[in-house]
């Protein structure tokens, strides 16, 4: 295995390193500033847009999209280090580089199978930013953990498709921004479980489509962002010409999405843990109890260890598993996949928690980003399928190779 950055992950580093340090961090308090005294809580904050002009002209654009003529054209063992720098601002840095979800995981699911005519309307925006989009998978009224359990229509009526069922938890949606949703719905309930399902694109102004309410993660909107959404669609029509890749794939294309998707959220929950981890130890060397700095305190230097050797470790994992994705594909790689997916957030949470135990009641507070950056991580154990599926996929596989 070799997964050490070649020359150019070390050239990009660098220059993704200086935009973050010479205008990420310091547009940070400008952002949520702005963010609070907005009309709307998914008006975009002005700062942003001088951000994307600045990373654009830096050329930090488009960095995903492994393998790809439409992004970069870095693998995913050379964007891994990029987008874990991103996750150190992680309601920023991402956006301001064109490289945050769910565009990101769209935009492959657009490069891989869009016509022409589909990459035209909503892929190439995609790229230049100047739309947002969301992916409408997860339903309130079904074990969605269980993708085969997807209950939405999708019917063929002549020329057309009609939808009908109710998404929640879809990020992106809220925002004024969004113009395409990628549905995932029942296309032939008499299929296979993993034949039955197919992806379809909808645009956002389709009638019949209604936002019934935006969901909050512990009390934040993530608005800027573009918030998380419940839709209901009844008797929403498309075009047939929006059904994305062929009838009966939705599944398959779920999942081809779905692998990326993770490891983008793992690479970038490291970076989390590593500004939690800067921020543990600034904030305990400028406080003093009991006659000493609370950094000398030998439950805080456990923490610091602590987190130090969980970085490590699970950035390893990480970078591996990259490498695999690269040499093996991502099916050969489902298995490290789902480990990331587990590891990533679970040290991001863990870290983070320490952090805000170290802060005191700051912690909990708009006083640090602390606070928001642990509720996010929190739904990283949830999102793209809970911990507990991973795990039981990672023993299944320990399981058979003892058989």
């Amino acid at each position: 295995m070799d997964f050490a950055y070649d020359e150019r992950t070390n050239e990009l580093r660098e220059q993704l390193a200086a935009f973050q340090l010479e205008f990420v961090y310091p547009a940070e308090p400008t952002y949520f500033a702005q963010a609070k005294a907005a009309g709307s809580p998914w008006d975009i904050p002005p700062v942003m847009q001088e951000l994307k002009a600045e990373a654009r002209r830096r050329g930090l654009w488009n960095l995903f999209l492994p393998h790809s003529e439409h992004g970069a054209g870095l693998s995913n063992l050379q964007y891994a280090p990029l987008a874990e720098l991103t996750g150190r601002s992680p309601f920023i840095a991402p956006e301001a580089i064109n490289c945050s979800a769910p565009d990101t995981g769209n935009m492959e699911l657009l490069a891989l199978f869009a016509t022409p005519e589909q990459e035209e309307r909503w892929l190439k925006p995609l790229l230049e930013g100047e739309i947002r989009s969301a992916f409408a998978m997860t339903e309130p009224l079904v074990a969605s953990s269980d993708a085969t359990n997807i209950a939405t229509r999708i019917e063929r009526d002549g020329d057309e498709y009609v939808l009908n069922g109710r998404k929640w938890w879809i990020s992106g949606a809220m925002s004024p921004h969004c113009e395409l949703i990628i549905l995932l719905g029942v296309s032939d309930p008499e299929a296979e479980p993993h034949r039955r399902h197919s992806m379809v694109l909808v645009p956002r102004d389709t009638p019949g489509m209604t936002i019934l309410r935006s969901t909050g993660v512990l009390g934040y909107d993530d608005g800027p962002h573009g918030g998380h959404a419940e839709l209901l669609f009844e008797d929403a029509r498309v075009p047939a010409g929006n059904l994305l890749g062929e009838e009966g794939n939705g599944f398959g294309i779920a999942q081809a999405r779905l692998g990326p998707g993770r490891i983008h959220h793992a690479m970038r929950a490291v970076g989390m843990a590593e500004r939690a981890l800067e921020m543990m130890i600034d904030r305990t060397k400028s406080r003093a109890a009991f006659g000493s700095p609370i950094v000398d305190k030998g439950t805080v230097q456990h923490w610091i260890a602590e987190a130090r050797m969980r970085i490590e470790m699970t950035r390893l994992l990480v970078l591996k598993t990259a490498w695999l994705m690269d040499t093996v594909g991502n099916k050969g790689a489902r298995v490290e996949i789902s480990a990331i997916k587990v590891a990533a957030a679970e040290l991001a949470n863990w870290v983070l928690d320490k952090a805000i135990q170290a802060h005191g009641a700051a912690g909990v507070s708009e006083d640090f980003v602390l606070a928001q950056i642990y509720a996010h991580t929190r739904i990283l154990r949830i999102v793209d399928g809970p911990d507990e599926v991973h795990r039981m996929a990672i023993a299944r596989r320990e399981i058979r190779a003892r058989s």
